[in-house]
């Protein structure tokens, strides 16, 4: 499988990026990688990068954007932070990433068993980790249920991925509300933004759109 080009991307829609992932996910989950050259697509990609998609995930070890969507070099822009939360620095590698580069898809991709989500359900506190969680805790005064405080920590798993999946739903209305860039590409078709969420017990995203 070759790198993208700046013509194979000119072909790309936001439906056609969205079945891409959709079709690594399951070469992923089953272990049928897709024939390429990572070397022969270094080579590719020296004189540029024509990325088909643009993934803002977790830096979990276990939550690559690359290998879990089965992607090569030049293939996706991947934006990693704990908690993929929404910010100002983020919100410009999107825009750069869309409308500079050509990416015809965002994808907003949490999991199950989030470490970042655990510290903002368990209100932790630790040095700079402190201002990172705050960003969280919203999505977990989002999720209302359950209601008895003693269950509504890390220890709950459910109530965890829950609140997980509810930080990838406000990621996208912030991307939505926060920069009109991106809302006026998505108006236009230009670009669609989807959510996922990511099993790390057997590998499969889970993708909503709304």
């Amino acid at each position: 499988m070759k790198a993208h080009t700046l013509e194979t991307q000119a072909t790309m829609t936001p439906e056609k990026a969205l079945q891409y992932l959709k079709e690594g996910n399951i070469r992923f989950q089953n272990n049928l990688k897709a024939n390429r050259n990572l070397l022969e697509q270094v080579n590719d990609t020296s004189d540029g990068q024509f990325p088909f998609a643009t993934i803002l995930s977790c830096i979990d070890s276990r939550v690559s954007a690359e290998l879990i969507f089965d992607q090569g070099l030049g293939d996706i822009f991947s934006v990693r932070i704990a908690g993929n939360f929404i910010n100002e620095d983020i919100l410009g590698s999107l825009e750069f990433a869309c409308k500079l580069a050509g990416s015809k898809i965002v994808l907003v991709l949490g999991h199950t068993a989030c470490g970042a989500i655990k510290g903002a359900c368990d209100d932790a506190k630790m040095g700079n980790l402190t201002t990172m969680i705050s960003k969280i805790k919203p999505a977990v005064k989002a999720v209302e249920e359950p209601r008895d405080e003693s269950l509504r920590n890390s220890a709950n798993s459910e109530f965890v991925d829950a609140v997980s999946e509810t930080n990838v739903h406000m990621a996208i209305a912030n991307i939505r509300s926060k920069s009109p860039i991106l809302k006026e590409m998505e108006d236009n078709d230009e670009i669609q933004i989807y959510g996922g969420m990511y099993d790390i017990n057997n590998g499969e995203v889970t993708f909503f759109h709304e």
